[in-house]
């Protein structure tokens, strides 16, 4: 397979001498649910987060006319685009799973937090001075630690996943058009 860097604007060209270049050769599939290449998804998807996400994308694909008039070649939209499809689905369903991660986390860490306040309380009343006090610091830091975990979650994680989600939500949507180009021995 022969990359090109996008000529047209929110165009991702690829050049390919087989449509099967494309795809996954061990997928046993049909072809219109056939899973991408890995480095064809990671060529097209790094394109795509370079280009400007308020155009519609293009994905070109030049192929030889010979495999330009198969029947897998007027397929080969509806597959490509399919696919994004299928991946969008699958990563909205691990940013599902996150938060219920999150949520379950949540859940434990106020659990630990409402513990550790009420104990560190208790450790202030049965133990005065400095003792108690280092105590009970030490109870509330652990309860704040245990909910670290829930709000990087919440606050941080996830960011990225939502991006990528609709980076392939995009794709899905992407105009996918053939160009053939002519093969032959120049003498």
């Amino acid at each position: 397979m022969d990359k090109q860097r996008p000529t047209a604007a929110n165009a991702i060209e690829i050049r390919i001498e087989k449509i099967a270049q494309l795809f996954h050769s061990l997928d046993p599939f049909p072809f219109r649910e056939k899973d991408l290449d890995n480095d064809v998804e990671e060529f097209i998807v790094g394109w795509a987060r370079e280009l400007p996400p308020d155009k519609p994308l293009r994905i070109v694909v030049h192929l030889p006319e010979t495999e330009a008039s198969t029947p897998e070649a007027q397929e080969l939209g509806a597959a490509i685009t399919q696919y994004f499809g299928y991946r969008a689905r699958v990563i909205a369903l691990d940013l599902n799973e996150l938060f219920r991660v999150g949520r379950r986390a949540m859940a434990i860490g106020l659990t630990v937090l409402s513990f550790s306040v009420i104990t560190s309380q208790t450790a202030v009343s049965l133990a005065p001075g400095p003792i108690g006090r280092v105590i009970e610091e030490s109870l509330l830091i652990f309860g704040w630690v245990a909910n670290w975990r829930p709000i990087e979650i919440f606050l941080y994680d996830w960011w990225p996943i939502v991006r990528r989600r609709n980076l392939y939500q995009r794709l899905s949507a992407a105009h996918v058009k053939l160009r053939s180009y002519k093969t032959g021995n120049q003498k």
